[in-house]
């Protein structure tokens, strides 16, 4: 892996995509998000929709290959080569997608216009990164009062009237 893979950089969980299904795999679908045919991804549709859609009928639910679909984005991962994005066809998700925050463990809202930050985590030793996700309020409790305003911009980044 690179020391800053760059080209998944553009992927955040609770980001909505346009993917077209490549193929089949007895777990789920392999797709291409459009527009960035050099990022891998994939659906887990038994992860998804397995323990809700008994037996052989989960199946079913898998979308044609060639269909184009929206997603939102589940997760990526980066701590290894090569960078994978996962992605999510859960109705609930695409509506409004919630996550727990690794500080407190509740749900936060990562949609746009909600409560959660993602961050990434990286090191100067080496490549990868890690993603933490966070409510606005946990992120800002436990920056240091002292830290040159970060709490007020961890309150207020990405908002229009900040």
């Amino acid at each position: 892996m690179e020391r800053f893979e760059t080209e998944s950089l553009v992927f955040l969980p609770g980001q909505r995509v346009r993917a077209i299904v490549l193929s089949h795999a007895p777990w789920g679908v392999g797709v291409q998000i459009v527009g960035h045919e050099q990022v891998g991804a994939s659906v887990d549709m038994l992860a998804q929709f397995g323990q809700e859609t008994p037996g052989d009928a989960v199946y079913a639910l898998f979308p044609p290959v060639g269909a184009e679909i929206d997603a939102v984005v589940d997760a990526v991962r980066r701590w290894s080569d090569p960078a994978w994005v996962r992605l999510s066809l859960r109705p609930a998700d695409l509506e409004t997608f919630r996550r727990s925050c690794d500080f407190c463990g509740q749900d936060t809202v990562l949609s746009a216009g909600g409560d959660g930050l993602v961050l990434d985590v990286r090191s100067h030793d080496g490549p990868g990164s890690h993603t933490v996700l966070a409510h606005r309020t946990c992120l800002a409790d436990r920056l240091h009062p002292d830290s040159g305003g970060e709490q007020a911009r961890a309150l207020s980044v990405g908002r229009k009237n900040h």
